[in-house]
Protein backbone atom coordinates (compact mmCIF):
# COMPACT_ATOMS: atom_id res chain seq x y z
CA UNK A 1 0.00 0.00 0.00
CA UNK A 2 1.91 3.55 -0.87
CA UNK A 3 0.04 6.88 0.70
CA UNK A 4 0.74 10.04 -0.81
CA UNK A 5 0.15 13.19 1.87
CA UNK A 6 0.70 16.56 0.40
CA UNK A 7 1.05 19.78 2.49
CA UNK A 8 2.40 23.37 1.58
CA UNK A 9 -0.73 24.85 0.05
CA UNK A 10 -1.76 28.58 0.38
CA UNK A 11 -2.84 31.84 -0.41
CA UNK A 12 0.18 33.80 -2.50
CA UNK A 13 -0.20 37.42 -4.39
CA UNK A 14 1.12 37.34 -8.10
CA UNK A 15 4.87 36.93 -7.95
CA UNK A 16 4.86 35.07 -4.47
CA UNK A 17 6.39 31.55 -4.09
CA UNK A 18 5.02 28.56 -2.46
CA UNK A 19 6.81 24.92 -1.67
CA UNK A 20 4.82 22.25 -1.78
CA UNK A 21 5.48 18.45 -0.16
CA UNK A 22 4.28 15.47 -0.87
CA UNK A 23 5.57 12.50 1.89
CA UNK A 24 4.95 8.79 0.21
CA UNK A 25 4.40 5.96 2.56
CA UNK A 26 6.41 2.62 1.78
CA UNK A 27 9.52 1.39 1.43
CA UNK A 28 9.17 1.79 -2.34
CA UNK A 29 10.04 5.42 -2.79
CA UNK A 30 14.01 4.91 -3.93
CA UNK A 31 11.86 3.39 -7.21
CA UNK A 32 9.47 5.13 -8.55
CA UNK A 33 8.36 8.42 -10.23
CA UNK A 34 6.89 10.61 -8.66
CA UNK A 35 4.20 13.27 -10.48
CA UNK A 36 2.45 16.70 -9.68
CA UNK A 37 -0.93 17.67 -11.12
CA UNK A 38 -3.40 20.32 -10.73
CA UNK A 39 -7.06 20.36 -11.28
CA UNK A 40 -8.92 24.17 -11.73
CA UNK A 41 -12.37 24.57 -11.07
CA UNK A 42 -14.51 23.74 -13.73
CA UNK A 43 -11.06 22.34 -15.69
CA UNK A 44 -9.45 19.09 -16.58
CA UNK A 45 -6.87 17.77 -14.18
CA UNK A 46 -3.59 18.61 -15.87
CA UNK A 47 0.00 17.35 -15.47
CA UNK A 48 2.45 20.14 -13.81
CA UNK A 49 6.26 17.82 -12.94
CA UNK A 50 7.65 14.85 -12.79
CA UNK A 51 10.27 13.40 -11.50
CA UNK A 52 11.91 9.59 -11.80
CA UNK A 53 13.86 7.67 -9.24
CA UNK A 54 16.98 8.61 -11.25
CA UNK A 55 16.05 12.38 -10.50
CA UNK A 56 15.12 13.21 -14.30
CA UNK A 57 12.52 16.06 -14.53
CA UNK A 58 10.02 16.92 -16.73
CA UNK A 59 7.74 20.14 -16.75
CA UNK A 60 4.29 21.53 -18.37
CA UNK A 61 5.09 24.42 -20.51
CA UNK A 62 3.12 26.39 -18.74
CA UNK A 63 5.77 25.99 -15.40
CA UNK A 64 9.36 25.84 -16.99
CA UNK A 65 11.56 28.20 -15.37
CA UNK A 66 8.87 28.98 -12.78
CA UNK A 67 8.68 25.34 -10.95
CA UNK A 68 11.47 23.05 -9.61
CA UNK A 69 10.55 19.29 -8.43
CA UNK A 70 12.99 17.49 -6.50
CA UNK A 71 13.25 14.36 -4.23
CA UNK A 72 14.71 14.03 -0.97
CA UNK A 73 15.44 10.06 -0.71
CA UNK A 74 15.93 9.98 2.52
CA UNK A 75 12.73 11.68 3.90
CA UNK A 76 10.70 9.46 1.18
CA UNK A 77 9.68 13.18 -0.04
CA UNK A 78 9.49 15.32 -3.03
CA UNK A 79 8.83 18.89 -2.89
CA UNK A 80 7.65 21.61 -5.18
CA UNK A 81 9.07 24.64 -5.71
CA UNK A 82 6.70 27.05 -7.49
CA UNK A 83 8.21 30.52 -8.03
CA UNK A 84 6.79 33.98 -9.68
CA UNK A 85 3.24 32.31 -9.29
CA UNK A 86 0.46 33.70 -11.48
CA UNK A 87 -3.39 33.61 -10.82
CA UNK A 88 -3.69 30.93 -13.57
CA UNK A 89 -1.98 28.83 -11.36
CA UNK A 90 -4.75 28.90 -8.63
CA UNK A 91 -5.66 24.99 -8.38
CA UNK A 92 -5.53 22.17 -6.51
CA UNK A 93 -2.57 20.76 -6.77
CA UNK A 94 -2.39 17.00 -6.70
CA UNK A 95 1.02 13.86 -6.25
CA UNK A 96 0.99 10.56 -7.77
CA UNK A 97 2.71 7.75 -8.31
CA UNK A 98 2.11 4.36 -10.01
CA UNK A 99 2.71 0.91 -8.63
CA UNK A 100 2.55 -2.39 -9.86
CA UNK A 101 -0.53 -1.34 -11.89
CA UNK A 102 -2.13 0.77 -9.64
CA UNK A 103 -2.07 4.47 -9.71
CA UNK A 104 -2.29 6.57 -6.20
CA UNK A 105 -3.32 9.73 -5.25
CA UNK A 106 -2.59 12.38 -2.84
CA UNK A 107 -5.69 14.44 -1.62
CA UNK A 108 -4.62 17.72 -2.68
CA UNK A 109 -3.64 20.89 -1.48
CA UNK A 110 -5.24 23.85 -2.33
CA UNK A 111 -2.61 26.57 -4.09
CA UNK A 112 -4.50 30.63 -4.63
CA UNK A 113 -2.90 33.07 -6.32
CA UNK A 114 -4.85 36.24 -5.64
CA UNK A 115 -4.36 40.02 -4.91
Amino acid sequence: QVQLVESGGGLVQPGGSLRLSCAVSGSIFYMITTNWYRQAPGAQREFVARITSSSTTNYADSVKGRFTISRDNAKSTVSLQMNNLKPEDTAVYYCHTYWRGTAYWGQGTQVTVSS
